[in-house]
């Protein structure tokens, strides 16, 4: 009984994100007339004073199973709200931090090399009575003051390139796992599709730099970019070639081997193609299908499939048994996916069965999404802070977000298309930063003005989830998501939940020229999981890189 009521609130898989836990007072002191004044006291002083929030800490304990909930609310009182502008660092595309915050992962310009850092608070002395925070800004602009460099390996060659848009990190063995490939040569064998002739994966022990193993696809297309081909739940890594439609389930070893699996495609079990090379299935035939019956199910799916002239597959762990298949076009999502057919099956690896199937437009699949969104996460068990991300099925200002979204919607069947083609859900494309977490922080509303008619092309107004930039262009300033963004020359305003008018602190990329530049700029933005550290780099062209540091001091 007591885990029914718990799963009945929308709070209860992230230990009552987004609402506050109680505080135990006896019944003599909640009846006094002056107890909620006084709690209203503390509750201002905790928001505004560190010292307070401590001192509410000792007296007041959290609910069960909120404790780190609790915790976070400390970074509504550490907010990287210090600015140091064009810092002196390496010429590298800086990739992101890892999920546990002990790497900070970069690719080097000429794309052969990896680089990987790791980061440590800025520590500096002053000698006199004239230190001011300038004195100190103009004296910390050195990358090296705030990271230390461990290592840089080279994985590219004269033909292999590293691809600086994907990476994946296995959190409890402390593996990245990278991709280099060749460039793309010529039309593959499905229209629409390119060809690599090499596409290589290799995990690195991020510890020392030392590369565990390597696996090869040859002639062969995956996408890349976002990590869109390829999903990581815990140790099992699914890599979807979508040349061959062909999805490749491999397990990462404790050792630091990529051990193959299985894989699904033309067949589903290992042993499917010596069953149909043998002469049993002539003593078998009654397991197939008649030919009558064969021929009907063949008409229905091509009638329903040469609707959509590039048949692509897309893919995603749900847990170790089930995987989430979207069949639909192989553009890779660049034209609006509610314009063209598209079919969801969840796929059970174990018994080879399709335990379900839907359309685009299904009502049913999407009130799942709505409902269990943090399940089509299917986010690593050892992650302690990409479990605490916020969602419309975690978060109740996010279920506000999705709600409006849903009333200004013109029709609810197009909305639910839309809805429902940010699936499958891209692997560690999120932050965890809790500085995206609703519950403490919105953001400046004025980012949002502007992109009304394109923000059904997102999961929340928040964080604009598996949001693909070529719709929109990457109008929307900051996210959660990890992508580029166009640039601005208005500092982004991180505003209180309790105090809804006090901005806490501003993020402002570039340099603080005090002038408009019509120039076109996109930036990036690097939040370290726990620490108050944002990177920000701005990409201006013909121009060199500018990168913001933005901590607490």
């Amino acid at each position: 009984m007591r885990l029914s009521r718990l799963a009945t609130t929308p709070d209860a898989r992230h230990g009552g994100k987004g609402s506050q836990s109680p505080s135990p007072v006896t019944p003599s002191l909640a009846s006094s007339s002056n107890r909620p004044k006084q709690r209203d006291f503390w509750e201002e002083c905790a928001i505004t004073n560190v010292a307070a929030r401590v001192f509410k800490r000792q007296i007041h304990a959290p609910r069960p199973g909120a404790c780190i909930n609790f915790v976070r609310q400390f970074y509504e009182n550490l907010v990287p709200g210090s600015t140091i502008c064009d810092i002196d660092c390496p010429d590298h595309s800086f990739r992101k931090f890892t999920d546990d915050g002990q790497y900070l992962v970069s690719v080097s310009r000429n794309m052969q090399d990896i680089i990987v850092f790791r980061p440590k608070w800025l520590s500096y002395s002053f000698r006199g009575e004239n230190c001011d925070h300038q004195t100190l800004t103009q004296k910390a602009k050195k990358f090296d003051s705030f990271f230390t460099h461990l290592y840089s390996i080279s994985l590219g060659s004269s033909n292999e390139f590293i691809c600086k848009e994907f990476f994946l990190y296995l959190e409890n063995h402390q593996f990245g796992l990278f991709a280099t490939s060749t460039t793309q040569t010529h039309e593959g064998a499905i229209h629409g599709l390119p060809s690599i002739d090499k596409i290589t994966f290799h995990l690195v022990r991020l510890n020392d730099g030392v590369v565990m193993d390597e696996k090869s696809f040859c002639n062969d297309y995956v996408n890349l970019v976002h990590n869109t081909g390829v999903f990581l739940y815990e140790n099992l890594l699914c890599i979807l070639s979508l040349r061959h439609q062909t999805i490749h389930i491999l397990q990462v070893r404790d050792s630091g081997n990529l051990f193959d699996v299985r894989s699904i495609g033309p067949f589903c079990l290992e042993d499917d193609e010596l069953f149909l090379n043998s002469n049993s299935q002539v003593t078998e035939a009654n397991s197939f299908i008649s030919g009558i019956k064969q021929r009907l199910l063949s008409f229905i799916f091509r009638k329903a499939w040469n609707e959509e002239p590039d048949p692509s597959l897309q893919v995603q762990f749900l847990d170790r048994q089930h995987l989430l298949l979207k069949f639909g076009s192989t553009d890779g999502g660049v034209r609006n996916s509610d314009h063209h057919p598209a079919f969801f099956a969840v796929y059970n690896m174990e018994t080879t069965e399709i335990v379900a199937f839907y359309q685009n437009s299904s009502e049913e699949l999407y009130s799942l999404f709505e409902r269990f969104y943090d399940y089509f996460h299917a986010g690593s068990r050892e992650s302690v802070h990409a479990n605490f991300i916020s969602s419309h099925s975690n978060n109740i200002h996010a279920l506000e977000q999705l709600q409006s979204m849903k009333s200004k919607a013109s029709g609810f069947s197009q909305y639910v298309k839309k809805m429902l083609g940010t699936l499958p859900y891209t692997c560690q494309s999120q932050s965890p930063s809790p500085y995206f977490d609703l519950s403490l922080f919105r953001y400046d509303e004025k980012m949002f003005e502007f992109a009304d008619e394109l923000i059904f092309l997102a999961t929340s107004v928040h964080d604009f989830l598996n949001l693909d930039p070529q719709h929109t262009g990457n109008l929307f300033l900051i996210s959660s998501t990890d992508r580029h963004r166009h640039s601005t020359d208005h500092p982004i305003k991180f505003i209180s939940r309790r105090q809804p008018n006090v901005p806490k602190f501003k993020i402002k990329t570039g340099l603080d020229t005090g002038g408009a530049d019509n120039r076109v700029k996109r930036s990036s933005f690097l939040f370290h999981p726990y620490w108050p550290l944002v990177l920000s780099i701005q990409q201006t062209y013909m121009q060199p890189t500018v990168v913001n540091i933005h901590l607490r001091l």
